[in-house]
């Protein structure tokens, strides 16, 4: 073996961690990908210098250091770059760490460490042939996902150059599709040999490239250095043939190589985790009102408004009659308005019967916690069951990955709760087992029921095994005081039905056909609580929706029935209390929540966010609709009514796509080892958004040069916990009394948002 030879692995393995696979295309990651390589090309001189002083004294064992070095390296990074417990060898050891703290049962897996970011195709320029076909596709138009939302690749025909066919490629927005047929009309004028088959085929191939889940490590340094240590324990110490002072100083050679790179890797998967837990800006934010909740003077105005044929126009679409008194307004029809809308209420956040956020749900639990925290009755989530079926969003992941999926947002969710509320996590035989694991062993709570939802064989599955007919919610009260109301208005049971019918007195109660000694049949009364009846942990009276039902929105396949969502949050939230669902879906939770008198917090990442779960809470506050009536609407008599705002929050691969990183020395401190110093620290990462030399502890607040349209009292109101009071024009008031400006903001109230450093840097 040439000398050379560990040496040019190991640096081909770490060019490889800081590069990771080479993606084509647009957005946050290029740019991530770009800042890798510019600060590896920095640093690999100094790693180079400071490796050859390690191992100076020790010329023997140069190739044996670069060997260890690319071993223990490549074991830990996946294609991407990410650093995770992946190839490890040593998994027997594994138990020194999972077992500490004298846990008898611990859970354990290999992305345990790490941040889920989203689960995305790495795209490359591809050509394809077959037959005497060929043809070539260009994935530079390729944005990448900004969430984990389910998208497909769009084609459009290029031209076709020396019997190849080009095309460009780029993500769908909004549902577009390819238009095959006129693109196969094209490519026929010089390739007439050319059949539909044949271009879906082509599709299909490009199509097939690798997918890639996306983490960053929470703690790099810490877990590289943990697993080095076990590494050295478990091949480099035990077993070894001789132990005399050389071979000593070789292995600390080593270790001190090790941790130098351990060191530098760590500055750049730290900085990504600052950047993923950086609080989100709010952007497109706008409010929907019912026109009965408007004064009068501002209906008229409304009704005379410009945007107002787009408003009627939108009615028609979700079939809402526009004389109806609780037709919903959307400011985004009328903003010279806006102000005014809100002008009318006295405390607008407690004004508000819910807020629905458009946003990959770790970003927006962790930027509106401080607003939410504690304040959240009920959680109920109905998150992707690991299926590997196709649904409108993406559920084809790994255990380990789904596990760390759940377990980042299960951790964030349980801090909105108050302490006398609920949770509840709704999943299948797919993810059921790992859920109630997660609810246990890492998230220490303490599961109350295990309740079964019988939604009824339908008769799809195999014939030689018992069917599947039902989904496990699992209900954790967070203490012994948590809200509890018995379900008796939604309570039914396969012998008395609904108890759908109310008494002189106001008293529930359903009529049960029953037959006389005499054979004569009549229909009775029967109460529940005369009935002694309380809810029990199996729920067989709601059936699930079928796929051909009407009221399922756009065909969601994975829609609840709004009764069963009912049962739940009745039972554990009071009236006006909030109830959160961020898997918000179709928004199956916040339509039941708004109709029980509840208010509502959902998030959706969805591209469907508009034309369904939006659009669905329309309806749900005219109370009629393409959908509605619908679900619990005649059994709770719900007539309509509300205020709601909606928006986006700013997301990672949008924040990636704006920082901006210093393409010249990283290392600018003369003072301080290369090591000793945080590298990105200089950089001016989304400063572009202030305007400079700006005098005194003022700055000119220009939030338009990294996206348009943001919120800005939102924004302050989800980085400082305080609810809004009121929005004027120039200013906004919380709750506690304190204004502040929409720009020349403080440098302490912006910094979070645009500039982050490492913890023990002063600000």
């Amino acid at each position: 073996m040439n000398q050379l030879n560990g040496e040019e692995r190991f640096y081909k393995a770490l060019q490889d961690i800081f590069v990771g696979a080479r993606v084509a295309g647009q957005g946050g990651f290029i740019n991530l990908m770009k800042i890798k390589g510019d600060y590896y090309r920095q640093i690999e001189k100094h790693l180079r210098a400071d490796i050859e002083r390690a191992v100076a004294e020790h010329p023997g064992f140069r190739n044996e250091l670069y060997l260890k070095l690319h071993d223990f390296f490549d074991r830990y990074f996946t294609q991407n770059g990410s650093i995770c417990f992946d190839k490890t060898a040593f998994h027997n050891d594994v138990y020194e760490k999972v077992y500490a703290d004298n846990k008898d049962v611990a859970l354990f897996w290999k992305t345990q460490m790490l941040y889920y970011v989203k689960t995305d195709t790495i795209f490359h320029d591809m050509p394809v042939e077959f037959g005497v076909l060929r043809f070539f596709f260009d994935a530079s138009g390729i944005e990448q996902k900004k969430m984990n939302e389910k998208r497909d690749v769009i084609f459009s025909f290029r031209k076709v150059e020396d019997g190849i066919i080009y095309f460009d490629t780029r993500y769908s927005e909004n549902g577009t599709k390819s238009d095959v047929g006129e693109m196969l009309k094209r490519i026929k004028k010089d390739v007439p040999e050319i059949t539909e088959p044949d271009l879906l085929r082509a599709f299909r191939m490009f199509n097939r490239q690798s997918e890639c889940d996306y983490f960053i490590n929470k703690d790099a340094e810490k877990f590289l250095k943990e697993q080095f240590m076990l590494t050295a324990g478990q091949y480099y110490w035990k077993g070894a043939e001789k132990w005399d002072a050389d071979r000593v100083n070789e292995l600390q050679a080593l270790k001190r190589a090790a941790f130098m790179v351990i060191e530098f890797i760590a500055q750049f998967e730290d900085e990504l985790a600052r950047v993923w837990n950086k609080p989100k800006f709010v952007k497109n934010a706008n409010y929907v009102i019912t026109l009965d909740r408007v004064k009068p003077a501002i209906a008229a105005k409304i009704k005379k408004h410009k945007g107002y044929a787009a408003q009627a126009d939108e009615w028609n679409t979700l079939g809402i009659d526009k004389a109806s008194p609780k037709a919903p307004i959307d400011t985004k029809f009328f903003k010279d308005l806006e102000l005014d809308i809100l002008a009318q209420f006295e405390n607008l956040d407690e004004s508000l019967d819910g807020w629905l956020i458009k946003s990959e749900n770790y970003q927006a639990l962790n930027t509106i916690l401080p607003k939410f925290r504690n304040k959240v009755q009920c959680v109920y989530i109905d998150p992707p069951f690991n299926t590997g079926k196709d649904f409108d969003y993406v559920d084809m992941l790994q255990d380990s990955t789904w596990l760390t999926l759940m377990e980042n947002r299960l951790e964030l969710s349980v801090d909105f709760l108050k302490t006398d509320g609920s949770y509840l996590l709704h999943l299948d035989k797919n993810a059921s087992h790992y859920g109630r694991t997660l609810l246990g062993l890492c998230m220490k709570l303490d599961v109350s029921n295990e309740i079964i939802w019988d939604k009824g064989f339908r008769g799809t599955e195999s014939q030689n095994i018992f069917q599947n007919s039902h989904d496990t919610v699992f209900f954790v009260k967070m203490t012994d005081d948590s809200v509890w109301n018995q379900p008796t208005q939604a309570y039914k049971d396969q012998e008395h039905g609904r108890y759908d019918q109310t008494d002189e007195d106001g008293r529930k109660y359903a009529l049960v056909k029953r037959t006389r000694t005499d054979g004569s049949v009549y229909y009775g009364k029967t109460y529940p609580k005369e009935e002694g009846k309380s809810a029990n942990d199996v729920i067989s009276y709601i059936p699930t929706m079928a796929s051909t039902n009407k009221q399922r929105w756009n065909g969601f396949q994975t829609q609840k029935p709004e009764e069963l969502i009912q049962v739940f949050i009745e039972a554990t939230s009071d009236p006006a209390s909030i109830v959160l669902d961020f898997y918000a879906g179709s928004g199956t939770t916040l339509a039941a929540a708004h109709k029980s008198g509840r208010k509502w917090l959902g998030v959706e990442m969805g591209d469907y966010f508009e034309h369904v779960t939006l659009s669905r809470m329309k309806e749900v506050l005219a109370a009629q609709g393409n959908h509605e009536p619908c679900g619990i609407t005649k059994d709770v008599a719900w007539q309509g009514g509300g205020f709601f705002k909606y928006y986006e929050l700013e997301q990672y691969e949008e924040a990636l796509a704006n920082c901006k990183y210093a393409d010249g020395d990283v290392l600018t401190r003369p003072d301080q080892s290369v090591y000793e110093q945080y590298v990105f620290l200089a950089d001016e990462k989304l400063l572009a958004a202030l305007e400079p030399d700006f005098p005194g502890n003022k700055v000119d607040v220009k939030l338009e040069r990294l996206y348009d349209n943001i919120d800005v009292a939102e924004t302050l109101s989800n980085l400082s916990g305080k609810w809004i009071k009121s929005i004027g024009k120039d200013k906004a008031r919380f709750a506690d009394g304190e204004e502040v400006a929409m720009r020349n903001l403080s440098r302490k109230q912006v910094k979070p948002l645009i500039w982050w450093e490492k913890e023990y840097e002063s600000s």
